[in-house]
């Protein structure tokens, strides 16, 4: 995959919208210091090269619902290609599950699962393991409360790579 040249403008494009998504353009401009047609055709460029996969709101969930955040570290019965497949369709599935990471080291994945109280996550638990998806044992760790939800620190990890 070829990477695509990044300036310190860029950079401040990408960051302000990890933190606003919902940022005028006009006012994007402003605060990166260019004129607006130079800073779209940069979003643009941007969104083209797949930089830019999407905008979304980020619900404040207490205020909105009864729910519980729960982590879950899984194992897998076997570790074929096909069982990892089968795994992972299977967690695609499932709409409670909001977020999947495959792992090296000890666990296989690792699940974020929100749902609205802990009788519902194991519920869901439940039909994870009669799908069949090859499941062998898993650790769940509930979420007391958020300490930190934070965009990434993208002129570190930048600057870093160099």
């Amino acid at each position: 995959m070829t990477q695509l040249a990044l300036d310190d403008r860029d950079l401040a494009i990408l960051s302000i919208l990890t933190r606003e998504g919902r940022i005028a353009k006009a006012e994007l401009a402003r605060r990166v210091n260019l004129s607006p047609t130079p800073c779209w055709q940069r979003l643009d460029r941007m969104q083209r090269a797949g930089l830019i996969s999407g905008f979304r709101a980020e619900v404040a969930l207490a205020r909105l619902a009864q729910h519980v955040v729960v982590f879950v570290t899984v194992e897998l019965e076997s570790h074929r290609a096909e069982s990892f497949q089968t795994f992972e369709r299977a967690v695609a599935a499932l709409e409670e599950i909001t977020g999947c990471w495959a792992l090296g080291g000890g666990y296989d994945y690792l699940l974020q699962v929100i749902t609205s109280d802990v009788a519902a996550y194991q519920a869901l638990m439940d039909a994870l393991l009669e799908r069949r998806a090859g499941v062998k044992r898993y650790f769940s760790y509930i979420v007391t409360k958020p300490v930190k939800s934070a965009p990434p620190p993208l002129a570190l990890l930048v600057d870093g790579s160099s």
